[in-house]
């Protein structure tokens, strides 16, 4: 009998070497290689570029038309959103979130929803029993669901139940990382065994046309567990975000063969389980009579949709040492460069103070269009002025203390618009539409002046 040769597989990135160590050098993780048997790549006698025992392909040229991919609508309109319009039958998804976040609650209303329409679906679970499932589907009202249940981590068995039987339209499995194959020697949860698993489960969903949802772990960064690999393998990777004592969550696309990345749905946590959130707008702006100095409405985009969101600062005198800096929902980075321009730019002397920002709402804003919103809100709490209840702003700030245009500028403002704002701070050159007063500002010392001026 050959002997099995032994590998040292990186949990947090898949490098193998021949020998333990205690630092992985491809990714710097310390004490993450574990020990796992080494699988050849090619089965033995078929080597790469062997072309005994394949078939001819037929290549087809790029110009053409083909049907747009047909749709399982759940009803769920936030989640249908953020696939791109529905799940597409033979797509894999895959989904992360912190614990608790509600990864499981949403999927199983989704698979209840499309059950209510006729069609089989099945949800997995190798984290709790059948009788835990059932539970938490009498407390979320989805105890007359069709949906079928099993608790089940051996990918054998759940391969060779779903090919008894009809294929589902939808499938879920929670969590991939509970799944082992006996074909693997490694312990469940380890690179091989993820990749082993998704590989046959994405294999058997293209194959059957069965819309294949896997809910993978997060790390304490916030990145799904286990091999990069995986997420190239699906079609799709979907962020539940939020924090636990906040009843608000955002599922957000990062990548989407099918639909538009950095798509977001916003849906609120009750007692009978997620409900969706029509005008997540609103959710995101505070009430307009308690305006105080510090605060802007910031006119975003997230994916497709214009979305205004609340921008609060809070500059204080420093109390002792160097200037404290505390950033939620921004990228810290960003904060100081926008501090540097206002204080070489526009002589604020800012830098010298305890600095807070914050996202209201727990939303995360990445775009560099919050910048003059940002730099708005630090200097209306910096000069106590208060910047009108019904303006908005958008645009970049460059290093040189310029205001840059942004992208889709006439959806910002047509959201601000119908949201009841009649004034807007704006890039030089922006037209929008009637009844909205548009009030350019080109640098950031005319910012200032603006702000004085109100």
């Amino acid at each position: 009998m050959a002997k099995v040769a032994i590998r040292y597989v990186c949990q947090s990135c898949g490098a193998a070497y021949p020998k333990w160590n205690g630092k992985c050098d491809a990714c710097g993780a310390w004490n993450s290689l574990s020990e796992e048997a080494d699988v050849p790549a090619t089965p033995p006698g078929g080597g790469v570029g062997s072309p005994r025992g394949g078939r001819v392909i037929q290549l087809e040229a790029v110009t053409g038309t083909s049907a747009p991919p047909p749709r399982l609508l759940s009803g769920i309109a936030e989640f249908d959103r953020v696939c791109g319009g529905g799940l597409v039958p033979g797509c894999a998804l895959l989904v992360g979130g912190d614990p608790g976040i509600g990864k499981s609650t949403l999927l199983l209303q989704a698979m209840t929803a499309l059950s209510k329409k006729g069609l089989a679906t099945i949800y997995i679970s190798g984290e709790e029993g059948i009788e835990q499932t059932r539970l938490r589907a009498k407390r979320l009202g989805l105890e007359a669901s069709q949906t079928k249940l099993a608790a089940e981590t051996s990918l054998r068995d759940i391969l060779a139940t779903l090919e008894s039987a009809a294929p589902p339209a939808a499938l879920v499995v929670d969590s991939i990382q509970t799944l082992w194959s006996d074909n693997i020697e490694a312990a469940p949860g380890t690179v091989s065994q993820v990749r082993a698993c998704a590989q046959d489960l994405i294999r058997y969903a293209k194959k059957r046309g069965t819309a294949l949802i896997l809910i993978g772990h997060v790390t304490k960064d916030g990145q799904i567990a286990g091999p990069r690999v995986v997420e190239h393998m699906v079609d799709a990777v979907l962020y539940f975000e939020g924090e636990r004592g906040h009843q608000f969550r955002i599922l957000r696309a990062v990548k989407n063969r099918f639909g538009p990345t950095d798509e977001i749905g916003v849906f609120e946590m009750t007692g009978e389980g997620l409900s969706e959130v029509a005008n997540p707008s609103a959710l995101f702006l505070g009430p307009k009579e308690a305006r105080a100095s510090g605060a802007a409405v910031f006119a975003g985009i997230e994916g497709t949709r214009p979305l205004l969101v609340e921008i609060q600062a809070l500059v204080a005198p420093a109390g002792y040492g160097a200037p404290r800096r505390a950033v939620v929902g921004w990228d810290s980075a960003r904060l100081a460069m926008v501090l540097a321009v206002l204080d070489a730019r526009a002589e604020l002397g800012i830098s010298g103070h305890d600095v807070y920002l914050n996202v209201a709402g727990g939303l995360r804003i990445s775009e560099p269009a919050a910048d003059l919103a940002a730099a708005g809100a630090l200097v209306s709490s910096l000069l106590g002025v208060v910047v009108p209840s019904d303006c908005v702003l958008f645009g970049e700030i460059s290093l040189s203390g310029t205001v840059r245009p942004v992208g889709q500028t006439e959806a910002r403002l047509k959201e601000a618009q119908k949201l009841g704002f009649k004034r807007a701070l704006v890039p030089p050159g922006v037209n929008g539409p009637q009844g909205l007063a548009l009030m350019p500002v080109a640098t950031v010392a005319g910012l200032v002046d603006r702000l004085r001026a109100i």
